[in-house]
């Protein structure tokens, strides 16, 4: 698997990649996302490849963006994280999240730590991101689709 930045290259992908009526109660879609992406450069739309397959979408952002849901200068907030649908279950979401870390490092250097926040009511969500080494910070906030439990994976 492979991280890249969205360009324009992937917009076959994107036109194909499919999230349920269940996913979008939690999360945004890419094309929503890369349209925000284009409008502010403190977001960065990220795509992670598998083959030739587009299996996970999400976005990372920086300065305003993750102040919100950091006090850390130094933070960027993973936010719109999603698996193709027809993908889901097959540890890819796994991988991409193991593979940020350094993917973070190596294209923004201030950065030592990476925020998200996920809603309490999904479990399998939460579960994934603990797997790969996010905590629980007990902080609570709510957003535009319910309750969310902010997590930090530090740098």
């Amino acid at each position: 698997m492979q991280l890249y930045f969205y360009n324009k290259n992937f917009k076959d992908a994107i036109d194909n990649y499919m999230l349920t009526e269940r996913q979008l109660r939690f999360t945004s879609t890419p094309k929503e996302c890369i349209q925000l992406s284009n409008e502010d450069s403190d977001r960065s739309s990220i795509l992670a490849i598998e083959g030739e397959k587009l299996v996970i979408f999400f976005v990372l952002h920086i300065n305003d963006g993750v102040r919100s849901y950091s006090n850390n200068d130094h933070a960027i907030l993973l936010r719109a994280f999603s698996t193709d649908f027809r993908y889901q279950g097959k540890g890819y979401a796994k991988n991409a999240l193991m593979l940020l870390p350094r993917f973070v490092k190596e294209h923004f250097h201030e950065i030592n730590e990476i925020v998200l926040a996920v809603n309490v009511k999904n479990h399998v969500a939460q579960h994934v991101y603990k797997k790969c080494g996010y905590v629980d910070e007990g902080e609570r906030r709510m957003g535009k689709k319910g309750e969310l439990m902010m997590m930090s994976y530090h740098l």
